[in-house]
Order: structure tokens, then C-alpha cells, then sequence
């Protein structure tokens, strides 16, 4: 391993992340693992590309020096961003996984125990039939989740790190609910929110921000389409800001008009959800419990709304195609799994159908402590925005959005500018 100074976190951080992987390993009696998934390789190494179409590996000896084998244009990526000294590049008219070969059998890991990840998206199937028809000399044991073990708790390096993706989250968020009125586009709401959230040091995240409006927001994973907002509609927002590759993500609703009777109790019982949550979450609580209590709450609504989907899931570092972390761990009915400090979750309150035409959110990114949580967005209102009725408002399409202070990734300043109703 090499000692360098300019990686996401200490270069001791690492050894740690390593160590207790090497840890696992021994308990699972595996002489070496193939690290295929970008989060995971990632958390290990700090290495990160837009270019994981092309297959990619960790490999880490239980004894011995990890390397890479990557596409050669990559293996920048391994000398300028990580730790790793060892690397095995292989041409765009190579053949990866023969390569992926040749160096196990270099560094004799032939006849050895190996475990891969079977499960990771990065590692095709196409791809593991070649590798297990190729590599028989040794014996290949599925490791998938030896690495997401460590990653379910962060730790306060990485919460740090989180804190600055909720500084750009709450900037675009910010913008987006700035810039929504009836006449401007979906479009128009999804620039400012990505201006604002690259301004305030963010970085580019694994899925762009949702904007829908009016009938739209029934539509599961929508975004902006051109669609223009009309009068008296409603707009839904989700944004998940990223640093180095770790996210944290809200919903929020705005309304181009009064509020009705229906979407004001979808907000007040979203809010109580959130703020039972945040006053119960702890240690020792389970999954299934979370889930429970969110559902118990919003089955009180009176607007024939429902929550379709899980509560919420863990969140932390990704990749496209999604920004979270739900394949480690999500809150639904029947899980076992308790909280632990460190454990980093999105909880989604969300209503689909309130009035049956409209879905409505209200969510938060909360953080597991000692002996309660915290949330990224403390500091950011919940209410819905209401911006005032087209017929009263002044005839123009002005944005208004909020300038993000000097440096907010070195100072780690706050948003200061909340949500509030339009006057």
C-alpha cells in the first residue's frame, strides 16, 4: 500500500477498511477476494470512473499486496487516486477476464480459495461463466456482502464527508422550490436545482434530481419532460446531492396556489412521521420496527393516500444506476436487522394518490448516534411551499435561487436561507 496524503480520507482510514476485510476473510477461510462493485472498490481504495461499463477488479490476497486490473485507460484513475501500487491494465481489444486470470495465476492464487462477488452489477454473467469455465484450478466461493458489512456504519470521516453532499442537497433543493411557478417547465426547475447544487460543491450524483408537476407526480421515477406548470398545480422535487461519490437525498412539495384541505393533511401527517421517527430512532431498534411505526402513521390519512413502496433505505456511497444503498440494507416488514451507530438511512414518508391524482413527499436523511439520530436537514423546513396564485403574481418568469457561499466544501457553512411560504 502506498502512503499518500490526497485521497478522500486518511490514508490510515484505509488500512482499517482493509484490515477489516482481511478479517472477514479469514473467517471465511478465503485466500482471496475479487472486488468487482464500484461502491465497493471505492470504499476500499478511493479509486472512482464513469468508465465502469468496462470490467474492473480488486483483488485482495488474505496475505500479500492487493492490485487492480482494469481497462488501460483507467488504470489513471488507480495512480492518481488510491493507494494501490499494483496493476494489471488490460487493452480495449484485450480480453478482461483472461487477464483477470493470468494475474491470479501470477500471484499465486492458483489452486486457492477465492471469493467474488456474485451479486455485484459490475461483474456480468457473461463474464462469470467465462471466469468459472476458465479458472478451475481453484475454488470460487460467492462473497457478495463481505465488503457492505463494513459499509453499513460510517464512520465519522465518512459522516463528515456525508454533510457536505446535504450542503449541496439543500442548495439545489433550495433553487428548485425557488424556481417553481406556475408557467415555468419541469426543465426550467431541474437547471436551476443542478446549478445551485454543482455551485455549492457538489459533484455530479448516481441519478439527476426528480421534478414532476400536477399529474406527472403519479408516475413512479419521472423527471423533468418539458411539461409546463399551470396554475394551482403541484410540484414534487427530489434531490440527492453527492461528494465523492456519497449522497444524501429529500423530497419536498411546493404549490402553485392555495393549499387544499387534502394536500395539508398529507403534509401534517408526512411531517409527524418524520418527527416520530427522529425521536425514536436509536440503537437496538429494528427494521421491521421502523417500517411499522412510518406505516401505522400515514395509514391515518383521511385522503386515500398510500405508502407503495419501503420506508426508506440505507444511503451513503453509489453509482449509477441508483443513489442508494437499499441493496444493503431497506426498512420493510420483516427484517431483523437492528441500528447500529453510524448506519445512514433516507426515510421516505412519501403519499401516492392523495386524492387520487397526486403524490406528494416530505423526507429527511437521518444518522444513527449513541443513543438516539440526527438529521443532514435540520435546518431545512418541511411545509410544503405555497407560491402565490397565478392570477395574483407578477406576470414574469424570474427565478429566484439562492447563492451559494465561498468554498462551502472547505468551510462547511449552512444553507441560511429556509423555506418559507409565500407571503
Amino acid at each position: 500500500m502506498r502512503e499518500r496524503d490526497d485521497m478522500t480520507f486518511p490514508f490510515a482510514e484505509y488500512q482499517r477498511r482493509i484490515n477489516e476485510l482481511r478479517a472477514r476473510m479469514a473467517e471465511r477461510l478465503l485466500d482471496a477476494v475479487i472486488i468487482s462493485d464500484a461502491e465497493n472498490i471505492l470504499y476500499l481504495t478511493d479509486y472512482q470512473t464513469t468508465g465502469y461499463s468496462f470490467f474492473q477488479a480488486l483483488v485482495v490476497p488474505l496475505e500479500g499486496e492487493p492490485f487492480m486490473v482494469t481497462r488501460k485507460l483507467e488504470e489513471s484513475n488507480v495512480i492518481h487516486r488510491t493507494w494501490v501500487e499494483i496493476t494489471r491494465p488490460f487493452p480495449d481489444t484485450g480480453d478482461a477476464i483472461q487477464m483477470l486470470i493470468s494475474s491470479l495465476v501470477e500471484f499465486g492464487l492458483a489452486g486457492k480459495t477465492i471469493g467474488y462477488e456474485r451479486n455485484s452489477y459490475y461483474f456480468n454473467a457473461y463474464h462469470q461463466d467465462v471466469f468459472r469455465t476458465s479458472f478451475v484450478r481453484s475454488r470460487l466461493m460467492d462473497c457478495f456482502g463481505i465488503v457492505e458489512q463494513s459499509r453499513i456504519c460510517k464512520s465519522q470521516y465518512e459522516l463528515d464527508v456525508m454533510k457536505k453532499a446535504a450542503f449541496a442537497t439543500k442548495a439545489g433543493m433550495q433553487a428548485g422550490l425557488d424556481a417553481v411557478q406556475a408557467g415555468v417547465t419541469e426543465n426550467e426547475i431541474g437547471g436551476e436545482i443542478s446549478r445551485a447544487m454543482f455551485a455549492a460543491g457538489g459533484e455530479i450524483p448516481s441519478v439527476m434530481p426528480y421534478v414532476t408537476s400536477g399529474p406527472r407526480t403519479m408516475i413512479g421515477h419521472a423527471s423533468w419532460e418539458g411539461r409546463t406548470v399551470q396554475p394551482g398545480e403541484h410540484v414534487f422535487i427530489e434531490v440527492a446531492g453527492s461528494y465523492r461519490k456519497y449522497h444524501t437525498a429529500m423530497m419536498r412539495t411546493a404549490i402553485c396556489g392555495e393549499i387544499s384541505d387534502s394536500m395539508y393533511e398529507a403534509q401534517e401527517v408526512m411531517k409527524k412521521a418524520l418527527n416520530w421517527l427522529q425521536s425514536e430512532l436509536r440503537p437496538g431498534v429494528t427494521v421491521s420496527d421502523v417500517d411499522r411505526m412510518v406505516r401505522s402513521i400515514l395509514h391515518e390519512n383521511k385522503v386515500g393516500a398510500r405508502l407503495i413502496t419501503r420506508s426508506g433505505y440505507s444511503i451513503g456511497i453509489a453509482f449509477p444506476p441508483s443513489w442508494d444503498e437499499g441493496y444493503i440494507l431497506s426498512l420493510n416488514q420483516g427484517q431483523s436487522d437492528i441500528l447500529k451507530p453510524g448506519m445512514t438511512f433516507h426515510i421516505i414518508p412519501w403519499l401516492w394518490g392523495v386524492d387520487g391524482d397526486k403524490t406528494c413527499g416530505i423526507s429527511d436523511t437521518f444518522y444513527i448516534t449513541e443513543d438516539g439520530c440526527g438529521s443532514f436537514f435540520q435546518d431545512f423546513e418541511r411545509d410544503f411551499v405555497v407560491k402565490p396564485d397565478a392570477s395574483k403574481a407578477v406576470g414574469d418568469k424570474s427565478v429566484t435561487s439562492i447563492t451559494a457561499p465561498k468554498s462551502p466544501i472547505t468551510e462547511d457553512k449552512k444553507v441560511e436561507k429556509s423555506v418559507k411560504k409565500a407571503k
